[in-house]
């Protein structure tokens, strides 16, 4: 079968069911509840999309948590490495990954394919739902793929760390986009992290803002149009996106490549890793800015 060209944001399930006995093609599951961190593998277990792998948000897309990081630090690259031979990633693998939140676990696994350097990695738009919409072919049991000799490259993506953060929280030419629901940015109803609130001077856009109603993706322009509107002068490389640990925030940068808007800077630690330093300000209640 005749290789697709490379998609390197979203890719439809019309598309993705042309593609399912693709050997170029390589599925990944990370269906995830942050409360319920078995829930992804059990759902995994009884039934997924024909061919595809399993990744653990705690075990293969993140590092081993202590007193200063976050609570999903980025994973050892060597370990990521060697998973993504284990599921059979070649340099030219086109990579789609699916989860049933929206993208928003998935899109952690598409920043980190390319941190390591990958760029033909895209998320099913509309996810799991769609998939079993457009009747795509679930199956259970773990597919057996050849083991490949995957090699790490440059990042296609910039990192921010705490230091940096501080360094331009307050200076207006930077933006910092925090991806959380607006209440746990204002410091309401926190059910996850041991202190509420936010990064002072930081902005809030809920990742679930990039969705349309039916979960897949908002066109291009729409989404170019918003965040021009939220960017205003500056240029995608002054923006900063964090979230609770730096998981949902991929999704805005998936978006932000979607609308032609690349460069910005995922801060990995985020939230979690912000309030472990209790040095760092915090802040509560609505926009400041």
């Amino acid at each position: 079968m005749p290789k697709a060209a490379n998609l390197d944001t979203v890719v439809d399930a019309d598309t993705l069911r042309a593609n399912l006995s693709n050997p170029a093609w390589r599925l990944i599951d990370c269906r995830h509840d942050l409360l319920q961190p078995q829930a992804g593998e059990e759902a995994y277990s009884k039934g997924h999309l024909a061919g595809a792998v399993f990744a653990h948000l705690d075990r293969d897309l993140s590092g081993t948590k202590n007193a200063r990081t976050g609570r999903h630090p980025l994973p050892d690259p060597s370990r990521l490495v060697e998973a993504f031979r284990r599921w059979g990633i070649e340099r030219d693998t086109q990579i789609v990954a699916y989860d049933a939140q929206g993208g928003q676990f998935a899109g952690r696994l598409w920043w980190l394919a390319r941190w390591l350097g990958h760029e033909n990695v895209a998320l099913l738009d509309g996810g799991w739902q769609a998939a079993l919409k457009a009747g795509l072919t679930i199956e259970t049991g773990e597919p057996r793929h050849p083991t490949s000799r995957f090699e790490r490259t440059a990042a296609r993506d910039p990192v921010a760390d705490a230091d940096l953060i501080q360094a331009v929280r307050l200076d207006p030419q930077w933006l910092i986009v925090d991806a959380r629901a607006p209440d746990r940015y204002a410091g309401r109803n926190e059910t996850i992290d041991p202190i509420a609130g936010h990064i002072p001077g930081a902005l809030n856009r809920f990742w679930q803002a990039n969705l349309q109603a039916d979960g897949r993706f908002k066109p291009a322009d729409q989404l170019r149009s918003e965040f021009e509107a939220l960017l205003g002068a500056r240029r995608a490389s002054e923006v900063i996106v964090q979230c609770g640990s730096g998981v949902t925030a991929c999704h805005h940068l998936v978006a932000m490549r979607r609308a032609q808007l690349p460069g910005a800077r995922l801060y990995p630690g985020s939230w979690s890793e912000w309030i472990a330093d209790p040095s760092h300000p915090i802040a509560v209640g609505p926009d400041p800015i």
